[in-house]
């Protein structure tokens, strides 16, 4: 048995190297099967500095890879690797592969696309802020809900009727909040211009505190600090119905001339829609809850849909900043839509250039 042993051949062409792109701690170790011999398995055995091999793990004999991680970086490694046959015969040792040192990399050179797109992104972040600094008007298609909010606050007004501004009822970890609450201000500076009350009901805690400090800010912007009252911007209930409820009594009672619902929505948004349609209030509705734009579409004279929710902020107070992002996500919406059209053309004809540039390694 022994005489046969001599006469199994090792793997052959064992090969190490740093593993490419990683963050250190990893050999990739390579190797060739001999000829003639078919393998049943693989038996990798590792040495630290000059130090004893060790066993590290047995492969299937499809396997001519693999890569040994946890390693400590700077140390040098190498590797022998012997293999089993199908008869269970285990050969010798293979010569030992050359030192290999495992180091991390600053740069994935897989990941050239993402780094490309986002210097392209802050490029055009920078440049359209700064257009827009310089006094340059730089165009957002007309959005007809935020349009109308001068309007609504002015029907108010003529009517001796206060303004009902419903945040919606999520947390200040929604977006859609996010971007109510930017509305707001808008909203309440104008309302303390035009000397109208504002209601803002609040479900969450968290958002009755900010809005309470937005709408103050807006009253001492617009010059009328003194007309600014806490109470009307209150904490109403956590419970989604009983909330629903409590601003439909506020609908009866007070008999708003505007409603506003912007934010994040759920059942209850045509409860709250309706009402305010039956108390003849005007109504401008906006949110992200695709499930709940039909009700509002239905019950409300102006519904503000989706990303243009995202974008009043924008829209209402002309900030450089603001814009200058708005137009930077656009660009850079066009030039994705147009890569996806292009790289589908190229993909029929069998060209993969598009496709491969949005693969991710």
């Amino acid at each position: 048995m022994l005489l046969y042993l001599l006469f199994v051949s090792p793997p052959v062409n064992v090969h190490a190297y740093d593993t490419p792109d990683d963050a250190g701690g990893s050999i990739t170790v390579e190797w060739s099967p001999p000829p003639g011999v078919e393998v049943k398995f693989y038996e990798v055995y590792r040495s630290c500095e000059g130090g004893p091999y060790e066993f590290i793990g047995k492969f299937i004999g499809s396997l001519h890879s693999y890569v040994d991680k946890g390693l400590e970086d700077g140390k040098k490694y190498t590797y022998r690797i012997r293999l089993i046959d199908v008869n269970g015969d285990t050969s010798e040792f293979s010569m030992p592969s050359s030192p290999a040192v495992p180091s991390p990399q600053w740069f994935k050179k897989g990941k050239l696309n993402l780094f490309i797109a986002v210097v392209l992104y802050f490029g055009f972040l920078i440049f359209f802020v700064q257009s827009a600094k310089t006094g340059k008007r730089l165009f957002i298609r007309r959005i007809a809900g935020l349009d109308a909010l001068d309007e609504a606050v002015g029907r108010a007004t003529e009517m001796g009727r206060p303004i009902l501004y419903v945040p919606g009822l999520g947390t200040m970890g929604d977006v859609a909040t996010i971007a109510s609450v930017n509305i707001l201000k808008p909203v309440a500076k104008k309302a303390a211009e035009y000397e109208t009350p504002i209601i803002v009901p609040n479900r969450d805690p968290i958002v009755m505190t900010v809005a309470q400090q937005v709408v103050k800010e807006a009253y001492l912007e617009a010059g009328r600090p003194d007309a600014y009252r806490e109470d009307n911007v209150f904490y109403l209930t956590d419970s989604q119905f009983a909330y629903a409820a409590g601003v439909d009594g506020i609908m009866m009672r007070e008999r708003p001339a505007t409603n506003l619902f912007m934010g994040m929505f759920y059942a209850e948004s045509l409860i709250l829609a309706e009402t305010g349609n039956m108390t003849g209030a005007i109504q401008i509705a906006g949110t992200d809850a695709v499930a709940q734009l039909p009700f509002f579409i239905a019950a409300c004279d102006y519904t503000i849909i989706g990303e243009e929710l995202y974008a009043a902020s924008a829209y209402l107070s002309q900030d450089p900043k603001l814009v200058g992002s708005l137009k930077a996500q656009d660009l850079g919406k066009a030039i994705l839509m147009f890569l996806l059209l292009l790289g589908s053309i190229l993909s029929l004809c069998n060209i993969p250039l598009i496709l491969n540039f949005f693969r991710t390694l």
